[in-house]
């Protein structure tokens, strides 16, 4: 067995801490050293998990041989730039940057480098979604919605990079590369001076057609996906992990039919139990060291932020429109 990793996590915030939690209790992982902009989170982080307190974001790039990063968006691409000029692997909170020439910086370093870069497109590894996996057949239609009380963590951008940039790479990776052809949306600031609400219908040149809703001032956590396709219906919890699937009976007789138990069988959508970020920063060690690619790559963490990026101009536009100028 090779040498636990070295691993740095930069910005141990509420991501960040998590981040360094798992680390620091992995068999082939060191949590080598921790950096935050704030010096009391770093003295935390080091003290409760045996890290090293680091001063400067270049003396932890210095003492590891690969790195989390968990700051806020806008400096991704600072933070993500010195670690991969560093050659050091990177996992990069969602999303990937604020930008798309951000996102395209960080993708073109890590290429000339050969370094892996992964983005932490969490819900990837969500037992809801791992049990789905099988039974997904060219959806038709699929339905998102992710509602969370405020928190002034992630109002440095609008909700859909914040919250929805979850479920629009979900959808992506279940559109299976088709592109999206038509992109409309509604949204609305509430408390951050930023979106806080969002509406999404996006079409793929596929035939599918996604809708997904976020929320960043809702009164209670949600967590749901809905998938149609030709041969039934899934229901997936992502808060819970639990998902089931509505699966149409073959042959089923229209004149002997007496309620949905005879056209369609419920099947309980189950997967391993694990934890998604356990799962996750597993994943980046491997990719680290060479085993496996990246399971969410920076190409895919763009086309999210694409999507993303999209949906909030298609926001503005249609205030636009509602509200013309004079």
């Amino acid at each position: 067995m090779s040498a636990p990793l070295r691993v740095g996590v930069i910005g141990v915030g509420a991501l960040g801490w998590h981040h360094a939690r798992h680390l620091a209790a992995m068999p082939d992982a060191t949590l080598a050293a921790v950096y935050d902009i704030l010096p009391d989170r770093t003295a935390r982080a080091a003290r409760e998990l045996g890290a090293r307190a680091c001063r400067s974001r270049e003396e932890l790039l210095d003492l590891v041989e690969a790195v989390t990063v968990a700051v806020p968006t806008t400096a991704h691409a600072e933070v993500g730039l010195a670690a991969l000029d560093a050659a050091l692997p990177v996992l990069m909170e969602k999303p990937l940057a604020s930008t798309l020439e951000e996102a395209d910086a960080l993708i073109a370093a890590a290429e000339r480098r050969g370094t892996p870069l992964q983005v932490g497109h969490i819900e990837r590894f969500n037992r809801a979604i791992r049990a789905a996996e099988p039974y997904l057949d060219r959806p038709a239609f699929i339905e998102g919605e992710r509602l969370a009380p405020f928190h002034p963590r992630g109002t440095d951008v609008p909700v859909v990079l914040d919250l929805m940039v979850h479920d629009l790479d979900l959808i992506l990776h279940l559109a299976r590369g088709a592109a999206a052809t038509d992109v409309r949306a509604n949204g609305t600031t509430v408390l951050s001076g930023l979106l806080d609400v969002a509406h999404a219908r996006v079409e793929f040149a596929s035939g599918l057609v996604a809708s997904v809703t976020a929320s960043r001032i809702a009164e209670e956590r949600v967590r749901r996906m809905r998938v149609f396709q030709e041969d039934g219906y899934l229901s997936l919890d992502l808060a819970t992990g639990r998902g089931e699937f509505l699966r149409l009976r073959r042959r089923w007789v229209p004149a002997a039919v007496c309620d949905l138990s005879d056209i369609a069988e419920r099947i309980s959508l189950e997967a391993p139990a694990a934890d998604a970020l356990g799962l996750e920063l597993r994943s980046f060690l491997r990719a680290a060291r060479g085993e496996h690619a990246a399971i969410v790559g920076g190409r895919e963490g763009r086309a999210a932020l694409e999507l993303a990026l999209q949906v909030t101009d298609a926001v503005h536009t249609a205030a636009l429109s509602h509200h013309p100028g004079p």
